[in-house]
């Protein structure tokens, strides 16, 4: 008996112990920021190692081999947003490159799973480029302003051979959207751009969007008009006072995080040692001024470890200069590269627009463009643009949120609409620009590419949701010059895109009787031919079930997420399901059946299951809901 005893009493210390010791490392690992949104977004959980989705390395098994220590990558990438992965993704295409690819949160936590939602070739700015070009700026400085004019519009052909390439080869991941744009007069006053030809825009329209599809050698479907008496069967829920007609364009529109997701899965599909919550805490040097590698620290189990490499490229969106600081912070603060910006966009029921048009405001309040596009089942608005430092899963302010129920009520005929009526927003972080930018300018969607002379690191900062391939081939043509290996991504297609046709949805439907339509075809649109492997979760008791009335998503997806490096309950929540952002309610409602599958999947012990469950509902509220937050008010 007293056997017993002692080891009882031994047991009841060491436990004291571990949980001491567990406590300590998870305020270690998350006070290495001081930005309270990342700090929520990932918890030590120790996850057991399942196998990666089709084929590629789990993410258990990236650790190790990132963790090896034997050998110098080409390659070390920081940052696994869409440009992140996407430079990793062209790398590892290249041939013969080791690569590696680290991001400190959730592929898509940041910027990438908060953009409009569309992959569009630039109509805004071809725009601002003949706003530019025919104004003083033309007798002023006739060189610099033909010299701004090429450099817009070469974007804007860039834009449109990007678009292209996604629809063509992204099938799985993309589909147009027709998207119309009201005219309710036939001039304007003040006029888009502050240049008065545009005041004439209503007029122009046709041709401007028949130029438009030009730009893309007219692969995209042709744009047209549409006079009052048809658009009002069209578009039931447009204001017809004083319609004089619409134009209706076409771009491409996507859901963010999952093409993000797909990236960093290509990525790893093509030999990239990719992970997530893997947060790099430190650049180190060969002794002189060049850096030579990272340390960095898996979130998931606090483990530090370092990474040498023979390029390191700084991929961090609005928190490139945070990076920069790493390997040279009196630089990084003299001339900042990033010149952050917020924007909010907000969720509305569905029944405000049509299943398959947006709309365009040209010209809103305050000389912005403003979309609403259906999305997901739900309408989606936005976006403001406001100057404001970096930071993780920021709150709307209120205001905010107001002008844009007031902006979308100028065309749309929106019943009863109110604050009530939001199910859920978000705060994006835009960036662009730099200490160079002048007072006042817009935030810049173009992106830079430099090179530190001293330290070799490498940093890309601005862009497009649109561009992300474009701009991984030309950070990495800088980073290994022109000697090196070619860029081959312009024909590859994303995971889940191999496999992938038109009839796949019934093709699944044929096999799984218990999916109705809707399930069938939100899950190929989101996965692809990987679609199968989702659906072998299915066999699993209730696997076919929906997480939540109303939304497509099953628990099979849940436990597959699990294989493609989710690591906590926000990850499937905010990114592999939209709930998070589509209706916040649904998310509180879905947050403890996700906790149960993914406890289950990566063996949590209850303690994890609690803190993952508390993190992931406070990182839920940040996106908002019906009630406004103090804090936003």
């Amino acid at each position: 008996m007293e056997n017993v005893n002692s080891f009882l009493v031994v047991a009841f210390f060491t436990a004291l112990v571990v949980i001491q010791q567990s406590s300590s490392e998870d305020e270690k690992v998350q006070c290495r920021s001081h930005d309270q949104g990342l700090q929520k977004a990932g918890l030590l959980s120790y996850p057991r190692e399942v196998p990666g989705a089709g084929g590629i390395p789990s993410r258990s098994e990236q650790l190790k081999r990132l963790q090896k220590n034997d050998h110098v990558y080409d390659v070390l990438v920081v940052g696994g947003g869409a440009t992140g992965a996407g430079i990793a993704l062209d790398a590892a295409t290249r041939g013969g490159l080791q690569v590696a690819c680290l991001e400190r949160g959730d592929f898509a936590s940041e910027t990438s799973s908060r953009s409009t939602k569309l992959i569009w070739a630039g109509i805004k700015y071809m725009g601002t480029a003949v706003a530019a070009l025919l104004s003083t700026k033309l007798i002023q400085n006739p060189p610099k302003a033909i010299n701004d004019f090429m450099g817009e519009m070469t974007m804007v052909l860039n834009c449109h051979r990007e678009r292209r390439y996604m629809m063509e080869k992204q099938e799985h991941l993309c589909s147009w959207l027709p998207i119309c744009v009201p005219f309710v007069s036939w001039t304007v006053f003040p006029p888009p751009f502050k240049h008065h030809l545009y005041g004439f825009f209503p007029i122009l329209s046709p041709l401007v969007m028949k130029f438009y599809d030009g730009l893309s050698s007219f692969s995209c479907p042709p744009s047209y008009i549409i006079g009052p008496s048809k658009m009002s069967t069209v578009f039931p829920q447009l204001r017809s006072e004083h319609l004089k007609y619409c134009s209706v364009f076409y771009e491409a529109v996507h859901n963010d995080s999952r093409t993000n997701i797909a990236i960093a899965l290509s990525a790893a599909d093509h030999g990239a040692h990719i992970c997530n919550y893997v947060e790099v805490v430190d650049l180190f040097t060969d002794g002189t001024k060049r850096v030579i590698g990272a340390k960095a620290v898996d979130r998931m189990t606090g483990k530090e470890f370092t990474i040498r490499a023979k390029k390191i490229i700084l991929a961090g969106g609005p928190f490139t200069d945070s990076l920069r600081q790493l390997e040279d912070k009196a630089t990084a603060t003299e001339k900042p590269a990033v010149r952050g910006a917020h924007g909010t966009h907000i969720i509305l029921p569905g029944k405000y627009l049509p299943p398959n048009m947006g709309l365009l405001d040209y010209n809103s309040s305050d000389g912005r463009f403003l979309f609403v596009i259906p999305w997901q089942g739900r309408t989606l608005v936005g976006t403001t643009d406001r100057k404001t430092p970096a930071e993780t899963s920021p709150k709307p302010p209120e205001e905010e949120i107001k002008w844009l129920l007031n902006e979308c009520q100028k065309y749309i005929y929106m019943k009863g609409v109110s604050r009530q009526c939001i199910f859920g927003m978000e705060r994006l972080a835009s960036f662009g620009g730099g200490s160079d930018a002048a007072p006042g300018a817009p935030v810049s969607r173009d992106h830079i590419i430099s090179e530190n002379p001293e330290t070799g690191v490498v940093f890309i900062a601005g862009g497009k949701w649109t561009t992300w391939r474009e701009m991984a081939q030309d950070v990495m043509d800088r980073a290994i010059g022109q000697h090196g290996p070619k860029c081959n991504t312009l024909e590859l297609k994303l995971f889940g895109g191999e496999g992938y046709s038109k009839d796949l949805t019934q093709h699944v439907m044929n096999k799984y009787t218990q999916l109705n339509e809707t399930t069938a075809q939100h899950l190929v649109r989101t996965y692809g031919s990987q679609v199968w492997e989702v659906c072998k979760f299915m066999t699993m008791k209730q696997g076919s079930e929906k997480l939540v009335a109303n939304f497509p998503y099953i628990r099979a997806e849940v436990a597959y997420a699990c294989r493609e490096y989710a690591c906590t309950v926000e990850d499937v929540l905010s990114r592999r399901t939209r709930l998070a952002f589509l209706d916040r309610d649904a998310a509180m409602e879905a947050l403890p059946v996700v906790a149960d599958i993914m406890a289950k999947e990566l063996k949590w012990s209850r303690s994890v299951k609690r803190r993952q469950m508390a993190s992931a509902k406070e990182y839920v509220l940040s996106y908002g809901g019906r009630t406004p937050d103090e804090e936003s008010s």
